[in-house]
């Protein structure tokens, strides 16, 4: 489902946190148009374009707190919502922000809002998404449920955006009153690729059969590798599983990352095995205790390490080599308003 392109109909609000994410957003949604970029996209998908904005951010959301820590928010311009579709950025990166930007998901459509998208670029709980002992708890589904009671806007459900979510079966524990919309950030590691230097000696690698499975189908023609995690006691061994790394550069792929333990043995075991360099991208890095200097002072070299600006804190961390930010800007331009606006 795509916007409308009318100058006035749809408005983006943000988490403070996400503020960098959700201007960038807005710059490549709008601007100016030339005449064959118009002329173009009216012949190719029959739109009424204005050269127009077509996406305003609105930062009129008080983000304040009572004297015990709960949340005071208030939205200064509902009655200037009614009838417009609206975007949220938000950020669930941590449990104490999740409560507050809740209340300002359950409000939007109560105000009137003709449609409404909620952008989660990153799924939090989505490493604990089943029980394989009683007595766990599969939170994942917990924050499905939550989301799934963002009521009903005049078009129908809500959608919630979230990139490369660490399961795609997560998608059934959302309910019918809004719609999961699961895309993928690859193509911002694929338009990278095309301009690497060493691209016809490349293969990829993944970390285990989950990183396979879930993005295998975005490289069907190139060299891979899978690796695999078997336990020795206490101590985690990393294995090639599948594939010959010998002589190749390298790029393991996964959806996230924590400490990052796992892709440094991966790394390691790559690099024994004759691999020529070792990069890495992950969509979320997530990187909880400044375990990112992991890569920056470690003993392993990366030759790139591309990451998201899906969490907060991703800008900071791609300031210190080897980290580089792929934004995900564009691809969710793209996904809003259903054209091409990468470069």
């Amino acid at each position: 489902m795509s916007f409308s392109l009318d100058s006035d109909s749809v408005l983006l609000y943000a988490h403070p946190s996400m503020e960098s994410l959700a201007i960038q957003i807005v710059e490549r949604c709008s601007g100016e148009w030339s005449d064959s970029q118009i002329k173009k996209l009216k012949a190719e998908r029959s739109l009424s374009i204005s050269s127009q904005r077509v996406v305003e951010f609105r930062k009129t959301i008080e983000w304040g707190r009572f004297p015990d820590g709960f949340p005071n928010v208030f939205i200064q311009d509902v009655k200037f919502m009614a009838g417009k579709d609206v975007i949220f950025v938000g950020s669930f990166h941590s449990p104490d922000v999740i409560f507050e930007q809740l209340s300002v998901l359950y409000a939007f459509p109560r105000y009137l809002a003709k449609s409404f998208h909620f952008i989660l670029p990153y799924f939090p709980t989505g490493t604990m998404e089943r029980v394989d002992t009683e007595g766990q708890i599969a939170t994942a589904k917990t924050l499905a449920t939550l989301l799934s009671a963002i009521p009903l806007s005049a078009k129908g459900p809500a959608q919630v955006i979230i990139f490369d979510i660490h399961a795609l079966q997560e998608r059934f524990y959302f309910s019918d009153s809004v719609i999961p919309r699961l895309l993928s950030a690859i193509p911002l590691l694929q338009r990278e690729i095309e301009h690497l230097s060493y691209k016809s000696n490349l293969a990829f690698a993944f970390p285990d059969d989950g990183a396979f499975k879930r993005f295998h189908s975005y490289f069907p023609d190139e060299h891979t590798v899978i690796c695999a995690k078997v336990r020795d006691g206490k101590k985690k061994i990393v294995t090639v599983k599948d594939g010959n790394p010998s002589g190749k550069d390298i790029i393991i792929i996964d959806d996230l990352i924590q400490t990052g333990g796992t892709l440094i043995e991966c790394a390691k075991v790559l690099l024994k095995q004759g691999a020529k360099t070792v990069s890495a991208y992950v969509t979320h890095p997530v990187f909880p205790g400044d375990s990112w200097k992991r890569f920056t002072d470690g003993d392993v070299h990366f030759e790139n390490f591309w990451i998201t600006d899906s969490i907060p804190h991703a800008k900071t961390i791609s300031n210190h080599k080897p980290f580089k930010l792929l934004s995900l800007c564009g691809v969710i331009a793209e996904s809003l308003l259903g054209y091409d606006l990468m470069p």
